[in-house]
């Protein structure tokens, strides 16, 4: 079966509604492997394009019904560092892969900038700005993002009022005991990984008992000393005089 040919074909016949169902299975499919990540990059492309152009679509009506401006909308990155930002953040494994199946590239960009936050601090206190320009992504869509993890229970959103007209920003929490227990994984291999890289490549040197065929602390065994030590050694002079005096003595008789 060829994965990329029938999600191509769904994403370009279904309608606006269908879409998301279809990128859920498209991220599903890769997910376990049945798409490259060119091919999902590609087919998420495709899906936002169409989406995008749904909204353009439905704004341009509006307007014209009611002559107000036309306003740009949707979560089209500006700039390619910012689609970079948005991919390395969808690519980091903030998330489960069956929980990332059920979101878009941006989406995931998002929750996996609120993981980390969450990982760091036990919530995340970021505002939608902040988010937004970390991940690559405009503030509808971190808001889009965040209330769609809410409508499948996996976090929860606080809102903090101060004033009628002003608000602190909101705390997030992951509640998913699926994700939780993945950020606790993730989280011990991170220290585990920085652990290894502290002690180094090589593991420390442990001695050996290794048998000598000689008594090591006895005066038996000496080492053979170079020529200039050997002629500074008194002990090492000793027998040569000794022993040319002998030689001497003989010849003198």
């Amino acid at each position: 079966m060829n994965y990329a040919y029938e999600i191509r074909q769904q994403a370009e016949a279904a309608p606006r509604a269908a879409l998301p169902a279809v990128a859920s299975a498209l991220w599903k499919a890769f997910g376990e492997g049945h798409l490259s990540e060119t091919e999902a990059e590609a087919l998420s492309g495709l899906i936002e394009a169409r989406q995008q152009s749904d909204i353009e679509r439905s704004v341009e009506r509006i307007a014209n019904r009611t002559g107000a401006p036309r306003t740009g909308v949707g979560s089209r990155p500006r700039t390619d560092a910012s689609m970079e930002r948005r991919r390395r953040w969808a690519a980091s494994g903030r998330l489960p892969p069956g929980l990332a199946a059920r979101f878009t590239l941006a989406e995931q960009a998002v929750l996996a900038v609120v993981a980390v936050e969450v990982a760091k601090r036990g919530d995340c206190r970021l505002a939608v700005g902040h988010i937004a320009a970390v991940a690559g992504v405009s503030e509808t869509m971190v808001r889009n993002a965040l209330r769609e993890a809410r409508t499948h229970g996996l976090v929860t959103v606080e809102e903090r009022r101060l004033a009628r007209f002003r608000n602190d920003t909101n705390i997030v929490c992951v509640v998913s005991r699926e994700w939780t227990a993945w950020l606790r994984l993730t989280r011990s291999g991170e220290h585990a990984t920085v652990a290894r890289a502290g002690r180094g490549g090589c593991r420390s040197p442990q001695g050996t008992n290794t048998p000598v065929s000689y008594p090591v602390n006895s005066g038996v065994w000496n080492p053979r000393k170079g020529c200039r030590q050997a002629a500074g050694d008194p002990a090492d002079k000793a027998p040569s005089r000794n022993h040319a005096g002998g030689e001497a003595g003989r010849a003198m008789r």
